[in-house]
């Protein structure tokens, strides 16, 4: 089960991935404008320096514990003067060396992303490339190994900013230092990541699609209850007035072309009938059909009974998974992999095996299955933590909250891997 969930192109999250080295021995000659070096030994980097998974959950006492220490590490890194800006990313590559190439190697050393060991070069080889990608996989960026501006951006924060960030978060962990339950779900709304926890260890881990800036997800303790499987979407009556109502002026087929269905009452009638230049098609209810490939939340909405109306669900728009930014919904969270994920809710409910999972979702009927324990969901806000194996991890302050002004590193989508179009509007506060 976890062999498909770990190996999907999620992304950009590190605890999912390893830092990928360039094994070769190559000679690079003049190309490009760019200056070259040669080479003639292995410059494959030590496993040391990977990214592994961690199979301890963001909120455990290990965390709490390894981000005190990590805290004190900082705070040296801090009274030592911090590190220098790097620049030049544009033009940084494998093969490129000079004095910004020396500069970014003593930037990644300073945070452990480079062995000191492999040398002081000024050439950009795989031993840097794997720095990159390590310190990449730390912020929740794309690993390529390659400088970008987004990369450089993540890398000029400064020293006493992330301290901070540190600080603030620690004081967060610990407020989940109480007992969560054997079998509980954490989403980190910052890293886009849900994780499914057991008897103290990561299970299954899943890159998420949470909130709009604009329509952000909540903060709660909340618990799994059911399953829809092949849910109708009713469409809120937010998302009928900022979204469904100006893509009917503007394509009048919108709704057919979505089988998006309009009622009055109990009685449907047709797109055609509204005045869409008016505020008549805020008095109607619009309800999606089924359907994995075009219903907003695909083959399956699971339920966390809460306040703000939200729940986790699949999508048809599985591609945004791929991209670095994924605050795309207007408060839901998406999950990847969800036949992984509820088939772990269901597991300890009598007749849902994964056979029962993909049976219902084959069926391609609604079909309810009640947990038999519901299993506790904590939607979280952790932007900086370390694990006990010293790897510390900072996310983007997406929605503002840790106070210290940590800059954006991902203002705007940023697409990687996608593969599919992401839709404009997301389910929301909606009935079945």
């Amino acid at each position: 089960m976890l062999k498909q969930a770990f190996h999907t192109r999620s992304l950009g999250l590190a605890l999912l991935a390893s830092a990928g080295v360039l094994g070769s021995s190559a000679m690079a000659r003049e190309a490009g404008g760019f200056a070259q070096a040669e080479w003639a030994q292995d410059y494959a980097s030590p496993a040391a320096m990977q990214v592994q998974r961690s199979s301890t959950p963001i909120l455990s006492p290990q965390t709490v514990t390894a981000t005190e220490q990590m805290i004190e590490r900082y705070r040296d890194i801090v009274n030592r003067g911090g590190w220098k800006p790097v620049s030049g990313a544009d033009r940084l590559r494998v093969g490129a060396k000079g004095p910004a190439v020396a500069a970014l190697r003593q930037r990644l050393i300073i945070t452990g992303d480079l062995d000191p060991a492999s040398g002081g070069s000024g050439v950009y080889d795989s031993y840097v490339s794997a720095g990159v990608k390590r310190f990449q996989a730390r912020h929740g960026l794309s690993q390529t190994g390659a400088m970008s501006q987004t990369t450089q951006a993540a890398m000029n924060v400064p020293a006493d900013v992330r301290l901070h960030q540190l600080e603030i978060n620690v004081v967060r962990l610990r407020s989940y230092a109480g007992n969560l339950g054997n079998r509980f779900v954490i989403t980190n709304i910052p890293a886009a990541l849900v994780q499914t926890v057991e008897n103290g260890q990561v299970v299954t881990l899943h890159a998420a699609g949470v909130g709009k800036i604009d329509r952000q997800s909540p903060i709660m303790n909340t618990k799994a209850t059911q399953i829809n499987f092949n849910p109708f979407w009713t469409v809120p009556a937010s998302i009928v007035k900022k979204d469904l109502i100006p893509k009917m002026q503007k394509d009048p087929t919108y709704l057919t072309e979505n089988k998006i269905r309009i009622f009055a009452g109990d009685n449907e009638i047709s797109p055609a009938s509204v005045n869409w230049n008016s505020d008549e098609g805020t008095r109607y209810r619009y309800r999606q059909d089924s359907g994995a490939d075009f219903n907003s939340m695909g083959i399956v909405r699971i339920n966390i009974p809460n306040p703000y109306g939200v729940f986790m669900h699949d999508t048809n728009s599985k591609g945004v998974y791929g991209d670095d930014f994924r605050f795309i919904s207007s408060g839901c969270v998406r999950v990847q992999n969800v036949r992984e994920y509820i088939t772990w809710l269901l597991k300890d409910t009598p007749g849902w095996g994964r056979d029962q999972v993909e049976q219902a979702i084959e069926s391609g009927k609604r079909v309810d299955a009640t947990l038999s324990s519901p299993v506790p969901v904590y939607w979280t806000y952790i932007t900086a933590w370390s694990t006990p194996d010293g790897l510390v991890q900072f996310r983007d302050d997406i929605y503002k909250r840790d106070g210290v002004n940590v800059p954006s590193t991902l203002s705007a989508p940023t697409p990687v891997a996608s593969a599919e179009p992401v839709q404009s509007f997301e389910p929301g506060d909606e009935e079945n």
